[in-house]
């Protein structure tokens, strides 16, 4: 009994297997996708899509985001959907895109992971290389061939190699194979015989060293001269007027007119034998014309003035768009004789276009990360940029002469407490008369004749004066500033005085008051100049130069604030190195004159002198600036 129960039990263990197995792929995800949908209801939520060409990597994404689902796609899952699904499950959506499109949906708890199912690898078929039967007699110039089928890009080639002569073709012609059989013709006439076998047409565009094959169904012609209008040959759509120099074979002259640059890069490329990768489409005509030029120089021309640049790795050029990674280039310039301040200005905006520039102050360096041609041109730039920028020392000379005079004449008599008895008489007269002193001078004078003046009260006194003061000042300073060239140079002397100013503010209340609050406001005097040198190649010294100057006057009261005289002028001058050049002349003239005595008596001539009292006076300014530049390198 137990041994029937075993055989059973086995046997049903392998009719399950076997079941298992024999499922479909697609009946097992969609048994794990109902199972599923029982702990993650998202699964049943219906779907509305209209799609036209987006990629599944999209849609397993708008699915996820839009019904809260945990799904990652493969980056190898690949493919376009043009699809329309109206009210159909998510999880039948899934079901269709792994039937469709050989996909296998992994899972991990609530996770399905999207993945491609591995197809078996696809052996390379072996390329086997067909020996061309070419054969060039380089004393007859004949050559001789026997082509079966034979791709007509390797055939030209061939005979490239074997002749030395520029086969190009159209870019239609590159997949096409050939026919013909040659015993022993001249080149051209067999290359002729080569075309017209195979609905093909050949013409040469530089005297027979360089053969053009294209269609036979577009005209002929067999111009050697460049083309007009759009610059390119209406034979092979490729760049007309394209020679190389026959002494110099790494060199080549070019005239195009409105030509695509993509014809113009593939001519010169396959003349000159050069290796190319392109990371993008060129687009765009270019009108160009060089003469005896490198293929870098020509690259340089070309690409001057477009989106696109190129990078040179070993032998092979890299050719697309400036912002590409591979084509970028990053840099470092450091400055040797001048710093980093105001570079980013002077560097032409053209020349910044599409390069990142960061200064970095810690080295005194610039750093550009870009186009490689681009970089190349500032890079030259700052070479002539970096120059040791001249020191420019500067002597100043401020003269500030002043000249005072003063006359103070008159008699002055009166009652009162008389005035101190001492007296000057030779530095001028100022004496004062008492009443004793005057009464014997009227007695001296009595007897006179009939003169006799009675005598004068004891508080009776004169003042007589005579008084001529005058002044001179010579002011001097000698500062000496030095600063880099174009860059301003400034100094300054000044003073400081204070005037009192009382503010009283009343404060409203029942018994009312005032608030007196004293404050001392300052005043400034000061010479300021101000010099910006500029040296020129032939060691003149250009100078804008601003002077300003003010000083004070006497105060009205003492506690009234001073008055201020203010002199400024502004002048550019040119100047050779070393030389002394003189500035100024500002002058300032000051006359005044004040009369006192006793009215009409003090205007009648004569005796104005006895009765009135007189004071003038004249004062002279004169601001005088000496400048003398001096270069040191």
């Amino acid at each position: 009994m137990r041994t029937q129960t075993r055989y059973i039990i086995l046997f049903f263990s392998i009719f399950f297997a076997l079941n298992i197995f024999s499922q479909d792929r697609i009946e097992v995800l969609d048994q794990k996708l109902k199972d599923l949908s029982k702990t993650v209801p998202q699964l049943k939520e219906k779907v509305e899509f209209s799609l036209n060409g987006s990629s599944i990597q999209e849609l397993l994404t708008g699915i996820a985001t839009l019904h809260n689902l945990n799904v990652t796609v493969d980056p190898s899952v690949t493919g376009k959907i043009y699809n329309n699904f109206t009210n159909v499950p998510v999880s039948e959506v899934f079901i269709f895109l792994c039937k469709q499109y050989n996909l296998d949906i992994v899972f991990t708890g609530s996770i399905m992971y999207f993945t491609p199912i591995p197809t078996a690898p696809v052996e390379p078929k072996k390329v086997v290389v067909k020996q061309l039967q070419i054969r060039y007699d380089t004393a007859k110039s004949q050559i001789s061939f026997d082509l079966q089928n034979d791709s007509l890009i390797m055939v030209c080639k061939e005979i490239t190699r074997k002749t030395g002569k520029n086969i190009i073709l159209s870019p239609e012609l590159t997949s096409k194979t050939v026919n013909s059989f040659i015993q022993d013709l001249p080149l051209e006439t067999a290359l002729e015989n080569l075309a017209f076998a195979n609905t093909l047409t050949i013409f040469s565009t530089d005297g027979g060293k360089t053969y053009m094959i294209e269609k036979a169904d577009k005209p002929i012609d067999k111009s050697t001269s460049p083309k007009q209008g759009n610059g390119t040959n209406p034979q092979t759509g490729q760049a007309s007027g394209l020679t190389v120099k026959s002494d110099v074979t790494d060199r080549v002259s070019l005239s195009v007119l409105n030509t695509p640059i993509a014809d113009v890069l593939a001519s010169v490329t396959s003349k000159m034998n050069k290796s190319y990768f392109l990371f993008s489409e060129l687009k765009g005509n270019i009108s160009l014309n060089v003469e005896n030029v490198t293929y870098d120089q020509f690259l340089t021309r070309l690409f001057n003035g477009t989106d696109f640049t190129y990078k040179k790795d070993s032998s092979i050029y890299l050719i697309g768009q400036r912002k590409i990674e591979g084509l970028r280039a990053t840099k470092i310039y450091q400055f040797k004789y001048r710093t980093t301040d105001k570079i980013m200005d002077i560097i032409p905006a053209e020349l910044k276009k599409d390069v990142e520039m960061y200064i970095y102050h810690e080295q005194n360096s610039l750093i550009m990360s870009g186009s490689q041609p681009r970089i190349n041109e500032i890079y030259a730039l700052l070479l002539q940029l970096d120059k040791v920028v001249p020191v420019i020392s500067i002597d100043v000379i401020i003269f500030d002469v002043r000249d005072t005079r003063s006359v103070s004449t008159g008699i002055d008599a009166g009652i009162g407490t008389p005035p101190p008895s001492a007296n000057t008489l030779l530095s001028g007269l100022d004496m004062s008369l008492s009443a004793n002193v005057i009464n014997n001078i009227i007695s001296g004078i009595n007897g006179f004749g009939a003169l006799n003046l009675g005598n004068v009260g004891p508080n009776f006194y004169i003042n007589i004066k005579a008084l001529e003061t005058r002044g001179y000042l010579k002011v001097r300073s000698t500062p000496k500033i030095a600063t880099l060239n174009g860059t301003d140079a400034k100094l300054s002397i000044g003073s400081t005085e204070y005037y009192l100013e009382t503010t009283t503010t009343l404060v409203g209340s029942v018994t009312g008051g005032a608030q007196t609050q004293i404050n001392y406001k300052p005043i400034n005097a000061d010479l300021s100049v101000s010099i910006t040198p500029v040296l020129s190649a032939d060691e003149y010294v250009t100078l804008d130069i601003k002077v300003k100057q003010s000083t004070f006057t006497d105060r009205i009261s003492s506690t009234a604030p001073p008055g201020t005289i203010n002199r400024d002028f502004t002048s550019k001058i040119r100047v050779k190195n070393s030389e002394t050049i003189i500035l100024g002349g500002l002058e300032e003239y000051d006359n005044t004159e004040s009369t006192t005595g006793i009215p009409i008596l003090s205007r009648i001539p004569i005796l104005k002198w006895l009765f009135s009292s007189v004071t003038k006076g004249k004062t002279k300014n004169r601001l005088v600036i000496v400048v003398k530049p001096t270069v040191i390198y």
